[in-house]
Order: C-alpha cells, then structure tokens, then sequence
C-alpha cells in the first residue's frame, strides 16, 4: 500500500493506493484562507498539519489492514508558499501562498535578465523569492529569524519525518532553482539576503528524503521506517498522477487556478512569454505550464455576489448553447501571471444588461476562465509547445458544459477519466511507489483510462473565434491601474 497526500488550497486529501494502483480509499479535510488586505492570502501552516492528521486518523479507522500494509507515502502541494521556520523548527509567521500578490515591487526588483538566465522564468510576485524580500522590507524581525525556507508540502514533510528537504519541481517555483542544472542558485539566493545554508536539501520527486516517525507510525497505525518520497509540486503531481510525463503529453486543470501542462524531455525556457519552464517531479524531465490564477476561483466569487452556489451556477449555465454570450469576463482577480505578469490586474466584467441574469453571468464567467486558456495557449505555442490534445482534471471538469466550451474555444480535444479530481493524490502515491521499490517512472506513471473525450462544437468555433478576438480587444482598450 502507498499513500499520496495531496496539500490543496481548499483542503487536504489523502490517498491510499494498493500495488496495482487501486484507489484503496481516500479521506479530505477543509482549509481556510486568510485575506487580510486586498491582493494578500494566507494560511496557517498548523492548519495543514491537523488536515493532514485528520485525514491519516480517519483512514486509519476505515482501513486499519490496508494502512498497516503502507510502504511509501508521497507529497504533493500547492506551490511558491513561503513557509518560514526558526532553528528549532518553529513557524514564524503565517504562509503567504501562491496568489498572494503583494511582493509585486519586490518580484519587479529581482526580476533582471540574470535571474532569467539562472531560473529560465519571470519572477512572478507569486514566487517565494519575492515574498522573502518583502518580509526583509516589512517585517525585518521576522527576517531575522529564518533558519530555513520551506515550501508548503516541505513543512508536511519536516513533520512526518523532521528532514528539511525540498524536490525539483517545487523548488522550480521559489525564484531561487537553477532549473537546467536542478540545483540551487547561490546568485539568487543571496540576492534575497538569504544564505545558501536556509535553503532545504533537494531530491528528486522520486527519490527517499526520509522516514516516517515512529510516533507519528504508531498514532496511525502504520509500520515502522516507512519512506517518504520527494513529491511534487501540485502540477507535477498531477502529472504523475495522470501519466502526463513524456513529450507530447498535456493535462488542462480546471482547479482554484487554471493550468494549462505540458511535459518535455528537455529544458525549454522562454521567460518573455510567461511561462513557467520548470523539472518535472521525475528525474531528467522539464515541463512548461501556463498559469490563471483564478479558475473555479472565479466561480467562487460569483457564488459570494450571487448567493448561489458554485454546483447551482454551473447547472444554470449548462441549459445554455454551448455559444458565446453577450457578457465579457476577465478573470483578473488578483491580478494575473500568464501572458501578463500583472499583479495589478483586475477583473472585469463588460456587456451587462437588464436581461443579464445569475445564468448569463455565470456562463460569462466560465466563458471567460476559458478565453484565459486560450491566452495561456497562445503563449505555449510561443514558447514551443503546441497542443492537440489534453486530459481535463480537477474539480471544474465536472462541468461537461465548460469542457465542451473549453474545447470549443481552444480547438483541442479534452479526454476526461473518472478519477479526474485525485490526480494529484494519485501522482504523490505514485511517487511513494517508485521511492519504495525502486521502479521505473514510466512504467508507474501510465495514463488512466479514458472515460470519454470532448470534442470541439465545430459550429460554435468561428463565433467563439469572433468573441476571444473581442475580449482581447477588450482588455487591451481598457485603462490599466
């Protein structure tokens, strides 16, 4: 038995898989995040633990047998947090996560064509590195007590096994990785005012960087010594877990953000684009992603103006044609990474009228996640990568309504499986599988069965063309903050 536990922003599922990849069971705990001033999100980092603590006690009641058969567990988690500890291991403050914004004058500092050249990418304001500076500038007494820089999923880690350790994948996004060479950068790390000796050590996403405590094994009745493996960075995971690990391969994920993955063999760099070129959570492998930091997020923030639920506006949107409609969105929500690299952006919503509705705002809203795709799109291809096909994950494709959009406006085919929301479970147990045992990834890591494939609606294709081109249009016209 393996288990993947899986750190999202919304909450934390753990995943218990046999030999064969069977999904055994799987246990979820809410999360919560902190929004004390516009532009900033946060978490408290002893949340994740008791999380993950309650899903590990849950399982442990459901499947005593299967848990006391575990060999490996594996990490996943949402990436760029800045998760500060003391020499004793102490959380010095809460994390600002991946679409906290407000490190933007920082990031824009660091930004120089050197940074560029060591990490291959733009210094997003999300990116740990950033959120470092900014702390030296605001909170100079927290700064001073930083013994080690952990990423999210790390300080899972530190606590099931108490080893500071990062992988690749992770380490891709803190603005510190030389991501050709899969080490550290002490350029850039001393241009933060941090030491090399703050940075964790490193493995491969498939690689042991420990054991599990015997207290922590004997609390969940799980064997001694079992091994934890590097893990991934949510998307890597997800990756792994939908067996998105060689060249031509592409996954769309319709999470709290959108991301648009494509896995390479190679390094491919090409930062003026915006898009991320990061190592994949196996060894000798890169990927490029195109990130919306507002997905389901945005459906999220109707449902708060709407009083509707997100499943409510989903179905009121789907008695639609699968057509463009008359309300434009902008998913700008707290500003945006690919193509703009703003943290100023925000939303927008254009085209109201007394016939708009909760159903036409929320298609509108759909609508508009998705010309962000094509945005993200257009920027891969940029980059080198063009996509034909992708696997659909993650909670937003449960719609078929904004899968078929989605196909519609991109001009690809989406192939939807019936685990699409555990990817990322999937893949960090995928990964205690090839800690545990020593196999190869791309025997381990086998794309899941294909339920069904969406197809682009060919004749809503040239309107939905007309309506990107005009959103577009749009955005570039209206005054900027």
């Amino acid at each position: 038995m393996y288990l993947g536990i899986d750190l999202g922003t919304s909450s934390v599922k753990t995943v218990l898989i046999d030999a064969d990849q069977r999904i055994v069971a799987s246990h979820a705990a809410g999360l919560s995040v902190m929004r004390p001033a516009d532009g900033w999100a946060e978490q408290s980092p002893l949340d994740w633990i008791a999380g993950v603590e309650s899903t590990l006690t849950a399982l442990a009641a459901a499947e005593p047998k299967a848990m006391g058969a575990v060999r490996g567990i594996g990490l996943s988690g949402h990436m760029h947090g800045a998760t500060l500890v003391d020499e004793r291991d102490r959380v010095l403050r809460p994390c600002m996560l991946w679409n906290d914004t407000r490190a933007h004058a920082q990031a824009a500092r660091l930004d120089t064509g050197r940074s560029r050249e060591l990490t291959g990418n733009i210094l997003f304001p999300g990116f740990t590195a950033p959120k470092v500076a900014w702390l030296a500038e605001h909170e100079p007494s927290v700064f001073e007590r930083i013994d080690c820089v952990l990423l999210p999923k790390d300080h899972v880690r530190l606590w099931l096994c108490g080893e500071r350790v990062s992988e690749m994948s992770d380490a891709s996004g803190t603005g510190w990785l030389d991501v050709g060479r899969r080490a550290w950068s002490t350029e850039t790390v001393q241009a933060s005012g941090l030491s090399m000796a703050q940075m964790p050590r490193l493995v491969e996403g498939s690689e042991v960087s420990g054991r599990l405590r015997a207290e922590l094994a004997e609390r969940h009745g799980l064997p001694s010594g079992v091994v934890i493996a590097g893990g991934g960075g949510d998307n890597a995971a997800s990756a792994c877990g939908m067996g998105t690990v060689a060249p031509g391969q592409a996954f769309l994920s319709l999470g709290t953000s959108g991301v648009l993955f494509a896995a390479n063999d190679r390094f491919l760099p090409n930062a003026d684009s915006a898009v991320h070129a990061f190592c994949h959570a196996l060894p000798g492998t890169w990927h490029q992603m195109g990130v919306i930091l507002a997905a389901t997020d945005s459906l999220n923030w109707l449902s708060g103006l709407t009083g509707r639920t997100v499943a409510e506006l989903a179905e009121l949107a789907s008695t639609r044609d699968i057509a463009p409609v008359p309300e434009r969105f902008h998913p700008y929500l707290g500003g945006e990474r690919t193509p703009h690299n703003d943290a100023a952006a925000r939303g927008v919503l254009t085209g109201l009228s007394h016939t708009s509705d909760a159903g036409t705002l929320a298609a509108a809203v759909m609508q508009g996640v998705a010309f962000a795709f094509a945005d993200n799109q257009r920027a891969l291809a940029e980059a080198g990568t063009t996509l034909r096909r992708a696997y659909a994950i993650g909670g937003g494709a449960r719609s078929d309504w904004w899968l078929r959009t989605l196909a519609t406006v991109l001009d690809i085919e989406l192939d939807v499986t019936a685990d699409s929301d555990v990817g990322a479970g999937l893949g960090a147990a995928r990964l205690a599988m090839l800690a545990a045992e020593g196999a190869t990834p791309h025997e381990v890591c086998q794309p899941p069965a294909v339920e069904r494939t969406v197809m682009p609606e060919v004749a809503a294709r040239d309107a939905f063309a007309d309506a990107l081109g005009a959103w577009r249009a749009t955005w570039a016209a209206l005054p900027k903050p």
